[in-house]
């Protein structure tokens, strides 16, 4: 297998008009996180050298919130000025992968994975998986598929008599026989870099949207007697994208089962967890309690063997050990160790219940 660099470029220039929101679908927020932060942390295990961000609606807007929180990958941005389709967008953003990280005259030049910014549950295990396949195989491209029950919407995978694939369909474009296929794309693919420009100057807008497919990149390639690959993904539900408010709450409901099932193995308990919301930003000790109706947000930090709860909401917030916070509320306050809050309290920006202290049913405006 060999070690070829690997970039990635990720596609967030759209609008998502069915949001009906005048904040950008990468932006919108998933458990106090952007959508799109998801994605580009799944690219973790992969050793991705780059991220290249296509932006698009709302360039600037996303692209300084995407800078305020910087992750593992380093990240460039690239703007679509003028929303041409997929396939447009994978060459807009080629552009930020400079020409002297790789040797433009060898096609063992390097692997791009290619990937939506909407599809925040894709794990990085899975793409690590994807990119694995594809070194392994050699092939021209790897492309990450599904089995579906109900493939209805989705573009579906074309293969041979002999089971390799030939082309991807998009589900406007195709026959009865192309559509009776539960086999679909996910939007996800690595390919080698050496092919993938020139193939994607072999396109054309001939659809129904005028637009350049991505997809068609792979029947290029096919045609061109390279190999193309498909790596079936085990749970279907990890690539489903995100494209309006209920796919969005469904979205939110997974990571928050992910984050609660991932604090109580660190030992946390929780009396009620499908009553309990934790966002990413928050840090749990062991040994801490949550109630039912608590909702933790922010960068709120909780010490070992305090109780939160029940019906307690608390934002950007720091609780000692062994602190009691009872039907209450609280913004950007401090709770000392072995103090009790509530229930009926609510604790503005910047009240502190020093240690040991209490307060009652009142409002507290300042240090207790």
């Amino acid at each position: 297998m060999s070690e070829r660099s690997l970039s990635a470029i990720v596609l967030a220039a759209g609008q998502g008009t069915r949001m009906r929101s005048a904040r950008p679908k990468p932006l919108h927020m998933l458990c106090g996180r952007p959508l799109l932060r998801y994605v580009l942390d799944a690219l973790d295990e992969c050793d991705v050298d780059r991220a290249v961000v296509v932006v698009g609606y709302a360039a600037d807007l996303v692209t300084k919130k995407l800078q305020e929180t910087p992750g593992p990958v380093p990240l460039e941005f690239v703007e679509q000025r003028v929303q041409a389709g997929t396939g447009d967008a994978v060459a807009v953003g080629l552009t930020g992968i400079p020409e002297d990280d790789v040797d433009a005259l060898d096609q063992d030049d390097g692997d791009v994975l290619v990937l939506p910014g909407d599809t925040p549950l894709i794990q990085s295990a899975t793409l690590a998986g994807l990119v694995l396949e594809h070194r392994l195989s050699g092939a021209a491209c790897t492309l990450l598929t599904a089995r579906m029950d109900d493939p209805d919407g989705y573009g579906r995978i074309v293969r041979d008599r002999d089971g390799r694939v030939r082309r991807i369909v998009e589900h406007r474009e195709a026959n009865d026989a192309e559509l009776a296929i539960d086999e679909i794309n996910t939007g996800i693919y690595v390919f080698r870099r050496g092919l993938l420009a020139p193939a994607l100057r072999r396109i054309t807008p001939d659809n129904s949207q005028s637009e350049l497919y991505i997809t068609d990149v792979i029947e290029v390639l096919a045609e061109a007697g390279h190999q193309v690959v498909a790596l079936v993904v085990d749970d279907p539900d990890e690539t489903q994208g995100v494209n309006d408010r209920a796919q969005l709450a469904e979205a939110e409901a997974e990571l928050r089962y992910r984050t609660n099932q991932r604090w109580m193995r660190e030992g946390v308990t929780m009396v009620d967890p499908s009553a309990t919301y934790i966002d990413a930003g928050v840090t749990l000790a062991p040994d801490v309690t949550l109630f039912q109706g608590t909702v933790l947000q922010g960068t709120t930090t909780v010490g070992a063997g305090s109780d939160i709860g029940p019906y307690t909401r608390l934002v950007d917030t720091r609780v000692g050990e062994r602190a009691e916070v009872t039907e209450s509320v609280a913004h950007h306050a401090t709770v000392g160790d072995d103090a009790v809050v509530g229930p009926y309290a609510v604790l503005e920006p910047g009240a502190q219940v020093p240690s040991g202290g209490r307060t009652g049913p009142f409002y507290t405006s300042g240090t207790t």
